[in-house]
């Protein structure tokens, strides 16, 4: 008997623990929006957190994009060479780019990347004071911390996704026509035909949630970092992993809300 009020105990304080972190992490997503929002703003700040996030993440986004288009074009050619369907290699490669794998594999290396290095930086400044600080110059955190870097995550994950799709297709279309022997012209006009209007902005509707996502895991952990060194390396990697849990969780649900009827 003892055993199973434990078991429901354990139960009971694991779901009230999982509802005071949701409530918290929705407080604070709440909190960062609204700082978006209201005067003051810091433009230089948004200016480096755009150049963080954006420019010099565009070497692993691009270099994820162009090798996953090459292998959905290879993969794709072998599996419809089944069905004597490799017509629709095209079709395969920028859908799955467009729709998919642009989104969802640019957002999880800026979530390893930029969102590790939000959470990094801001609980080095919990840890050293620096956030309490602030607080005593009568600064904001929330807004000189977190909305800039909220709002950059916003700005700048649709157009990282934007160079992810260009440069998948191209991956593709240089493995079509060089190894696989398809026609260019051919190629490029079953490619168009395929793309539609909801395509891309499905994928960019995507960025936007998931680049905010990005953004609000690494803040959110960094800003609440305890513990000194170990706990700031705790909040990177729950950073990363909480972003990365709901990058994958949120597509499922965005694809259902465009694509099932």
């Amino acid at each position: 008997m003892n055993l199973i009020l434990n078991a429901i105990a354990a139960l009971g304080r694991g779901a009230i623990a999982a509802c005071r972190a949701t409530g918290a992490l929705a407080i604070f997503a709440a909190t960062g929006l609204i700082n978006i929002l209201l005067p003051p703003f810091y433009p230089r700040l948004i200016g480096r957190a755009l150049l963080g996030m954006g420019f010099l993440s565009l070497p692993v986004v691009s270099l994820t994009a162009v090798f996953a288009g090459m292998v959905i074009a290879l993969q794709s050619y072998t599996g419809f060479a089944r069905f004597s369907a490799q017509s629709q290699t095209a079709t395969i490669v920028v859908l799955s780019v467009v729709r998919e794998l642009g989104p969802v594999l640019a957002s999880l290396m800026m979530a390893g990347r930029a969102g590790a290095a939000m959470a990094a930086e801001l609980g080095t400044m919990r840890v050293t004071d620096q956030i309490d600080a602030l607080q005593t110059l009568s600064t904001n955190p929330m807004k000189f911390l977190v909305a800039p870097r909220l709002l950059a995550g916003i700005v700048a994950m649709p157009l990282l996704v934007l160079v992810a799709d260009i440069l998948g297709v191209l991956g593709g279309y240089v493995v079509c026509t060089l190894k696989l022997g398809f026609d260019g012209h051919a190629y490029l006009a079953s490619t168009w035909s395929a793309l539609q209007p909801i395509d891309v902005l499905s994928g960019l509707a995507k960025a936007v949630v998931f680049g905010f996502v990005i953004a609000l895991s690494g803040c959110y952990h960094g800003y609440r970092s305890r513990g000194g060194a170990e706990g700031v390396g705790s909040a990177t990697t729950s950073a990363v992993v909480m972003a990365s849990v709901l990058i994958l969780a949120l597509d499922y649900v965005m694809t259902e809300a465009f694509f099932t009827r």
